[in-house]
Formats: structure tokens, sequence, C-alpha cells
């Protein structure tokens, strides 16, 4: 069984992905599953009836508005970086905890390295996936490679340019 990173911790990952509606046969219904946006689209009952965990994968290019419907039978949404290089999932997580209002557990799979997993925490995902042969243990580390963020995001921290000119101006 694979392991992830979940609220700072190393865990297994319970979750099975499927590619179609076909494969949940294939399944026990106990099995915690995570399935594309069309399969939610085209079969919801098939998914929602089922007695494991729920969850729905988003493509970088997905509409995140489409998933929205389905937020109160999801245990998990996780949004799929295809390369380390494509940042279009940063984006996704950001619309779906600012403007989406999504508040469960938010998780990045993909090939991703530990480098990138303080940017990832800080635009809402909770639970990452790294690229395969990467140590977890080692890797939770860089949660906390910096201590104040240059920029805003998700996280609400007020990052340190607008801390130290709001600072400066009432001198």
């Amino acid at each position: 069984m694979s392991e992830l990173i979940v609220n700072g911790a190393v865990v297994a990952d319970t979750f099975v992905r499927i590619a179609a509606v076909d494969d949940l046969a294939q399944l026990p219904v106990d099995q915690d599953v995570l399935a594309p946006l069309s399969v939610w689209q085209a079969m919801p009952e098939r998914l929602i009836d089922r007695a494991g965990r729920r969850g729905l994968l988003l493509a970088p290019d997905a509409d995140p508005t489409q998933a929205q419907p389905f937020f109160s039978r999801l245990d998990v949404i996780a949004v799929e970086f295809p390369s380390m290089v494509d940042g279009r999932g940063f984006s996704l997580a950001y619309l779906l905890r600012t403007r989406l209002g999504w508040r469960g557990e938010l998780r990045a799979v993909g090939p991703l390295v530990r480098d990138q997993l303080q940017m990832l925490a800080r635009v809402g995902f909770d639970a990452m996936s790294l690229r395969e042969g990467q140590d977890l243990h080692a890797a939770l580390s860089s949660l906390r490679d910096f201590s104040e963020p240059y920029q805003g995001s998700a996280d609400e921290a007020r990052p340190l340019f607008a801390r130290a000119s709001l600072e400066s101006s009432h001198v």
C-alpha cells in the first residue's frame, strides 16, 4: 500500500483509483474509491451507494465548478499533477478552497517533489503524494522551510511585505 502526507503526518493511502464505472464491480463495496469527474457525472449513484469513502479526481484542465454538486457526498477531492512542472493544480486548489468553499480533504497527486510541499499546503492542500522513491518522512520537514510567507495565498497568512509596509506606515 502506498503512503502520502496528510495534515503533516505520513499515512497509508487507502484509496483505489478507478478510470470508469465498470471498474467499481471489481472492488469490494467498502473499498475507498477515487473516481474522475467524468465517472461522477455519468453515474453518481454507483459511487454514492458505496460503503467506503468516496473521492473525486480532478484533471488539471477540469472546471472545478463542475465538482461542486458532489461536495456533500465526497470525503476527498484529489487534484492531478501530470508533471512536477505543471502548476495548474495550484490554481485549482486555490479556487476550491477560496471561491468554491471546499472544506474537506484536498489531495495533490502526481510526481511531486519535496520542494513543492510548502506551496501545496499554502494553496490549500492538506494531503500530498510524492513522486515514487521520495522519502515522505524526510519531506515533512520542508513544510517548515520558511517561517514567513512572501506572497498571499489560501492559508490567509499575511505576506511579509504587506506586514512590513503596514507597520512602516504607522511610524
